[in-house]
């Protein structure tokens, strides 16, 4: 295990300084993505269709969203690309391939953490008390990591398989990303897209993370899963990303010895 982390780590960051070697800025990209994001949909849906005036952390409400979504997409992009992408070194070495897609997801989240300095300045800005309760963020990062790379794996391994792939998963990250509250509130859906919604791991952790940290934004907008589900509606999505990563495990490890073979 130590050796196999030694490998994901060099590759990992390897990775990560290799995709901005070439460009001026540098590591400025990593942050100027989802901040140009953020600028045009707040001039939009803040300005234009009057969202900021409905409460005043819209701002924060949708950098957190957008910061989330950012690692999500570009983690599971990455990863699906992994195994293909590195074809000549399937062939050639005998490791686990298990490293491959993972550490093309820890690229994308050393992107998020760098991405997570700017939402604290945000946070600074907007003058959110910290307390108890964000103790329990790093634990929402894990369940949203262990998500991500679930999906990597199925999707590392069907695109083995299915070229076509791609292209379906380009529009389904589309389609997923209009259907999530990341610029509008999760109250203004009708109560049974609502439920929808939130069986999504992705919705639950975000709506879980904005209602940790800001702090009297109106309910309609930081909605969470018991207030949809009951009780134990937590558990629902929660569960749905443990399944999904395990699932996503299996299927690479069933895979797996035929990788080399057709990538």
């Amino acid at each position: 295990m130590r050796h196999e982390w030694n490998v994901l780590r060099v590759i990992a960051a390897t990775e990560f300084k290799l995709k901005y070697t070439t460009s001026a800025l540098g590591y400025v990209w990593s942050v100027a993505k989802p901040l140009s994001y953020f600028a045009v949909l707040w001039v939009v849906f803040g300005r234009f269709f009057k969202l900021g005036v409905v409460f005043k952390q819209y701002p924060l409400y949708l950098l957190i969203g957008i910061v989330l979504w950012t690692f999500f997409a570009d983690a599971t992009n990455l990863g699906m690309y992994s195994l293909v992408a590195r074809a000549s070194m399937l062939r050639k070495l005998a490791f686990p391939r298990l490293v491959i897609p993972i550490s093309a997801t820890l690229v994308a989240a050393i992107t998020f953490m760098i991405n997570l300095l700017v939402v604290g300045v945000f946070v600074a800005i907007t003058r959110e008390v910290p307390h108890f309760g964000w103790l329990l963020l790093p634990l929402l990062l894990l369940e949203l990591y262990l998500f991500t790379i679930g999906v990597s794996l199925v999707l590392a391994t069907s695109f083995v398989r299915f070229r076509d792939v791609g292209q379906v998963w380009e529009l389904l990250l589309q389609l997923l990303f209009c259907a999530s509250p990341i610029i509008y509130p999760l109250g203004l859906l009708p109560p049974w897209a609502r439920d929808v919604a939130m069986l999504n791991p992705f919705t639950q952790v975000t709506q879980d993370v904005r209602a940790i940290v800001i702090g009297d934004a109106p309910a309609h907008a930081i909605m969470t899963a018991p207030d949809l589900f009951g009780p134990l509606g937590r558990l629902i999505p929660v569960l749905i990303a443990l399944g999904i990563f395990a699932g996503g495990i299996a299927l690479f490890r069933r895979e797996e010895p035929w990788f080399a073979e057709r990538v």
